[in-house]
């Protein structure tokens, strides 16, 4: 589960109606309007042994073996029209899951320190990994 705290607005950095989303290949899903109090997206990520390494499989998951990451997708909606503009990168290797890992859960910071959406790779403190 992914949980974004302190979003931008709806609008901001002379944007209108901005939406974040968690994005599933090339598509944002689950947006949430950028004045909500929160957000919350949930999506299955699986760990899985690699050689000697772990790796991440997911329809959320980007990237390449050993630097698979989720996308948080910054956008403007206009009625059907999803037109993205920014994008957070929450590295999966950041995460501390491993193959006995049941859940892990993600709490963001989704807005950077001049105000706008946050965007890419989020780093601690703005990002705060726990696993179970």
């Amino acid at each position: 589960m992914i949980t974004g705290q302190r979003l931008p607005g709806r609008t901001c950095g002379g944007h209108q109606n901005v939406h974040v989303g968690i994005q599933v290949g090339s598509q944002p899903h689950d947006l949430v309007p950028g004045d909500a109090a929160s957000a919350h997206w949930n999506t299955e990520v699986e760990v899985v042994r690699r050689a000697d390494t772990l790796d991440f499989r997911g329809a959320a998951v980007h990237g390449r073996p050993g630097e698979r990451f989720l996308y948080l997708t910054w956008g403007e909606l206009d009625r059907d029209r999803f037109d993205m503009f920014r994008r957070a990168k929450l590295m999966l290797a950041d995460s501390g899951a491993n193959e006995a890992t049941e859940h892990a859960t993600a709490e963001v910071e989704l807005t950077d320190d001049r105000g706008m959406p946050c965007c890419a790779r989020v780093h601690e403190p703005n990002i705060r990994w726990r696993v179970r």
